[in-house]
């Protein structure tokens, strides 16, 4: 896909009222999101983000292959559903767990926040925290590894 046609489509995309464009064609899949939280998916196929300080300025990053990541050791507590992962309950408030806190099983350690929903995620197991694998206010996955409980 040539860059005048990106821009182009960008360009629909910033103008008007849809927040996510995605193209299949032979040379690959691109995918435009417009929005807070825009999200890179890595694939065999190049794919193309949007965050909305780009939209002005029409900037495209392309997103890497998918690099292969060895596996957590542990127990992983994974996400339920798409969203936004959020380490506290609100932007100035104290994280709900970090590495090395001890959890029981049923106990909030982080918020997923899907279509303006607060979901508080609850820990499947109890155990210590041995890593968290996301970033406050990263876009996460359906079953993307959030934590690890040891």
């Amino acid at each position: 896909m040539d860059l005048r046609k990106l821009k182009t489509l960008i360009d629909l995309v910033s103008e008007s009222n849809v927040s996510e464009l995605e193209i299949t064609e032979a040379e690959g899949k691109v995918r435009i999101v417009k929005g807070s939280g825009a999200a890179f998916h890595a694939g065999v196929a190049p794919q193309i983000a949007m965050a909305p300080q780009q939209a002005s300025a029409a900037a495209v990053t392309a997103a890497p292959a998918a690099p292969v990541v060895e596996a957590p050791s542990g127990h992983v507590v994974k996400s339920p559903m798409v969203g936004t992962f959020y380490r506290s309950a609100s932007p100035g408030a104290k994280a709900f767990v970090e590495v090395g806190t001890q959890v029981k099983e049923g106990e909030t350690v982080c918020i997923i926040e899907a279509m303006k929903i607060l979901n508080e995620i609850e820990a499947d197991k109890s155990g210590t925290i041995t890593q968290i694998l996301c970033e406050n206010g990263q876009a996460v996955e359906y079953g993307q590894p959030l934590f690890v409980i040891e």
